[in-house]
């Protein structure tokens, strides 16, 4: 008679797996700087901020409770898991989860619960009060992305345990849950001042070049990571989100080249995150050529998307909608024709001989998750917005919220400003 192994840490899967924390994490700072090069010089420092203290909101509610909700065993039909947990009770340094320390797999999902929160806030740039936001975070990492996480990733959740829906590193908890939500703020806080009348063009374009560069170097541990191994499905999924990257980038750029003439770095670099967004629940599931023609989809689909704002009237400041729920319903609905048992160890798409039925379970599961995360996000709005006001003033909105909530200014204009042969610029100084 045989009796299964023990569970046992594997050094060569908890240095990986450390490794990609630290991308990941990154990946937050990353997102700073593309949302803040995409905003207008006097919300700079706003923009920053919100990025970066969702990292704060998120890990202190993570760690209280989110993790436990979301990764405890079931308590209730797959939708929420149990407080046994709470506060990390019973976590300690030995305790494992698959081959690495179950305190490092929290630490890892944290991250993903960190990115996803910070993503919303470029939907409801430039006009959104920051004691507002210290409020959303903590509530809505508890109500909308702990019970999705749940759903796909956690003990029995019903996604994965009775649906059968695929999502390897996060399309339907990341993507999906963030671009909905998004839309649901954009209708509560409503258009930005000169919406649809000015232009409100990137104010640094090497920041977002830099912030997206950042945002693809830490995508390879996103992915990567979350095979939880230094195995071949780890290297299968970092190359498959290399690949549907490049072509992202390609489709948006042949779009640009067509539509208007000319191809521009801000379409690279949204082209690119394009691309990785829909390749996040599929770089486990499908082969490279799935993952060159996902990435490539996404690219030439979201390139029209960020556009649909303009015709409907929702003011996506910086394209949350348009890139990640776009992005993200494409690389989960193609996981459906694209997966291969290659990489599954059992499902596959449509093209590989498995039917439409796990075309037919991505569309459920795309269907349910974007439903509920969209009406919880916009109730939560609502209510922080009757309670304390969720927009700025509109003297706060013209003058610029760096100034107005933080007293603060990402540039100093008054020297660069200064003339030649000013009395501020005394001859013989450096400035002179």
């Amino acid at each position: 008679m045989t009796t299964s192994a023990a569970p046992h840490l594997d050094t060569g899967d908890t240095a990986w797996l450390l490794a990609a924390t630290a991308l990941v994490l990154l990946m937050t700072p990353g997102l700073a700087l593309f949302y803040g090069g995409m905003v207008r010089t006097k919300s700079v420092l706003n923009m920053l901020l919100m990025s970066f203290v969702s990292i704060a909101l998120v890990t202190v509610v993570w760690l209280l409770a989110g993790y436990s909700l979301a990764f405890g065993d079931d308590t209730f039909a797959g939708l929420i898991g149990g407080l046994d947990h709470l506060g990390m009770a019973g976590i300690g340094p030995d305790s494992l989860t698959g081959t690495v320390p179950t305190l490092l797999f929290t630490t890892f999902q944290l991250t993903f619960a960190v990115i996803t929160a910070a993503l919303i806030s470029g939907a409801i740039a430039d006009r959104t009060r920051f004691a507002a936001w210290l409020v959303f975070v903590p509530v809505w990492t508890l109500v909308v992305y702990v019970p999705v996480a749940h759903w796909v990733w956690g003990p029995d959740g019903w996604i994965a345990s009775s649906l059968g829906a695929l999502d390897f590193a996060g399309g339907l908890v990341v993507e999906i849950a963030s671009g909905a939500s998004g839309l649901a703020l954009c209708l509560v806080l409503g258009p930005r001042i000169g919406f649809r009348k000015e232009a409100m063009r990137p104010h640094n374009l090497p920041m977002v070049l830099m912030g997206a560069g950042l945002l693809w170097f830490g995508w390879l541990g996103f992915n990567g990571g979350s095979a939880l191994g230094a195995n071949g499905l780890a290297a299968a999924s970092l190359l498959n989100t290399l690949v549907a990257g490049c072509t992202g980038l390609l489709g948006w750029l042949f779009v640009e080249q067509k539509r208007d003439g000319h191809p521009t770095t801000f379409g690279a670099a949204s082209g690119a995150v394009a691309g990785l967004v829909a390749i996040t629940p599929s770089c486990g599931v499908v082969d490279i050529l799935g993952a060159a023609v996902i990435g490539l989809a996404a690219g030439v689909v979201c390139s029209y998307a960020v556009a649909w704002k303009f015709r409907l009237g929702y003011d996506d400041s910086l394209d949350v909608v348009g890139v990640h729920l776009v992005g993200g319903v494409v690389g989960t609905l193609l996981i459906g024709l694209f997966a291969t048992a290659t990489m599954t160890d059992g499902p596959e798409g449509l093209f590989h001989g498995g039917g439409a039925a796990q075309l037919g379970k991505q569309a459920v599961a795309v269907v349910v998750v974007a439903t509920y995360t969209f009406v919880v996000t916009y109730a939560l709005g609502k209510g922080i917005d009757r309670l304390m006001g969720f927009r700025a003033p509109a003297e706060d909105e013209l003058t610029g919220l760096d100034q107005t909530q933080h007293a603060e200014s990402a540039y100093d204009h008054g020297v660069l400003a200064s003339p030649v042969g000013s009395a501020s610029v005394k001859k013989g100084s450096p400035a002179a």
